[in-house]
């Protein structure tokens, strides 16, 4: 479990024994109802890395809404986090932090394609001497606050996790132009798990 959800876990779970203390049964049950659904939202399984070098995993968990080449020659690939999705955010290939970038914005659902450019969001750019990936943590209705864990000049390892988003969100990547895309449309993928992408020089 994240270490993010003991600030929400432990007042929860404090509630429910003082009402079940003083009888209050059904408030204590509803409570400990929401604990059981914070340890669920900020679980946090181990993922098999790839270890192929060419190969760029996915940054988050959920599905594949948005496709499209960009002008500078990069391919944005959009995933959206739903509420039942793992909600940790892991690097999509190995190298040092070159960015981190917090951006205001506004709460839209996360789905829409307008979030990309107007919801708050944290923005990552990762490098290492062969290739350059920038990334995005998105809010959405319910996802209010974005984590990263890291600041420019980390190192980080692909797959590694880097963060998180709260209650519903979107993660885009942009795969530079020495790599394809492997991923289609619709298609489900798993942070730190899934290929999205492959180096063409690798």
């Amino acid at each position: 479990m994240a270490k993010d959800a003991y600030s929400i876990l432990l007042p929860l779970l404090l509630v429910t024994v003082l009402s079940l203390f003083f009888g209050y049964r059904w408030i204590g049950l509803v409570f400990l109802l929401l604990a059981g659904f914070i340890v669920y939202f900020f679980r946090d399984p181990q993922r098999n890395i790839p270890a192929d070098p060419s190969t760029i995993v996915s940054p988050a968990d959920g599905k594949i809404v948005r496709m499209v080449s960009a002008a500078d020659g990069t391919t944005q690939i959009s995933i959206f986090l739903s509420i039942f999705n793992v909600h940790i955010n892991r690097a999509p290939m190995e190298g040092r932090v070159e960015n981190v970038e917090y951006r205001p914005g506004k709460f839209r659902a996360a789905f829409r394609e307008s979030a990309s450019l107007e919801n708050e969001q944290n923005i990552l750019v990762i490098s290492n001497s062969r290739s350059r990936i920038r990334f995005s943590q998105i809010a959405g209705v319910l996802a209010r606050r974005v984590v990263c864990w890291k600041k420019a000049g980390d190192v980080v390892m692909k797959g590694e996790r880097i963060g998180l988003i709260k209650f519903g969100s979107r993660v885009d990547v942009f795969l530079p132009n020495d790599a394809r895309p492997a991923v289609s449309l619709g298609e489900k993928v798993r942070g730190g798990t899934s290929v999205i992408g492959r180096f063409s020089h690798a």
